[in-house]
């Protein structure tokens, strides 16, 4: 089943178009990671998902429903965070939680919920005394309260430290392995491509690109890299440019970045070693998103 399906969907205001003729297909149990800058339309299609905000034009179904007409029900089914999520300061963390599984229908354990998300031993303090990472937290705990079928995050990585991003990276697994649909809009594309089944790139309201993340690199042209640190000098970099395959050698600092195929890596590192000179560590480079995101905004603006 197709748990989100657009067609056309746009949204002007004051004839100015925010949103324009998205056509974008999530399908059950995926995690999709929708991109783009600040200000490129991500929460303006979520508003639109949930009904929060009408279309100017164009259609939604979310689960398989009309999302005007079917809005109660879909959000029985939806856990959402909010890119603007407030808490109130006089109710714990627990009562937050329980709020939404009593709204949606819904049983499960608070502070179960809580404990997944780093709040075990805040479980019933004030949230109005929780900090901004807090709340961030907390927000994702209601969302995920109930075991709902989608999950709608809004820039979920906002205010959080390392280990709050880490986690909110761990929550997004469980949940697809749960059987969960995963739909979240995020401007860190580095974090965002760890988890996520297919992304989608939105810049300025259109929706210029989609695939994996390898799929978008490569459509991109983004490169991946081989950096090496190493001793070997002038007799090393001669050698590996002599590799058939190898595209382009330089060095940085004290390494060797090479640009080969995937299967001539471990070819170029023998041949390093043949030469005589001592690997100190190797690495990878990908290439990123958003790298990919440049690359292709770039070409749709050339």
């Amino acid at each position: 089943m197709t748990a989100i399906k657009t067609s056309g969907l746009t949204k002007r205001y004051d004839g100015q178009p925010v949103v324009s003729d998205l056509d974008l297909s999530v399908e059950d149990g995926e995690v999709y990671g929708f991109l783009g800058p600040n200000g490129a339309g991500k929460s303006t299609t979520i508003d639109m998902l949930m009904d929060y905000t009408r279309p100017s034009t164009g259609t939604a179904i979310v689960l398989g429903m009309d999302a005007r007409q079917d809005a109660s029900t879909i959000h029985a089914r939806t856990g959402i965070l909010p890119d603007q999520f407030g808490v109130y300061g006089s109710l714990s963390g627990r009562e937050h939680v329980e709020y939404i599984l009593d709204a949606n229908d819904a049983s499960g354990d608070p502070e179960t919920v809580l404990g997944r998300v780093g709040l075990g031993d805040a479980v019933d303090q004030r949230a109005g005394g929780y900090s901004k990472g807090m709340r961030q937290r907390l927000g994702l705990a209601m969302a995920i309260a109930g075991e709902p079928d989608l999950l709608i995050l809004d820039e979920p990585f906002s205010g959080l430290d390392p280990y709050g991003v880490r986690l909110v990276r761990e929550v997004v697994t469980t949940e697809r392995e749960r059987g969960a649909t995963v739909f979240f809009s995020s401007h860190v594309l580095d974090q965002v491509e760890r988890v996520c089944d297919r992304v989608g790139l939105l810049a300025e309201g259109h929706l210029i690109a989609e695939g994996t993340p390898k799929e978008l690199r490569d459509m991109a042209g983004v490169e991946s890299h081989l950096r090496i640190e190493t001793d070997g000098g002038d007799t090393a970099l001669t050698a590996i440019r002599k590799i058939d395959g190898v595209e382009r050698v330089s060095q940085a600092g004290g390494d060797l970045v090479v640009t080969c195929p995937r299967d001539l890596r471990y070819r170029t590192l023998d041949v390093l070693e043949e030469t005589g000179a001592t690997i100190r560590s190797f690495d990878v480079d990908q290439g990123t998103i958003e790298d990919a995101f440049v690359e292709i905004a770039n070409k749709q603006t050339a």
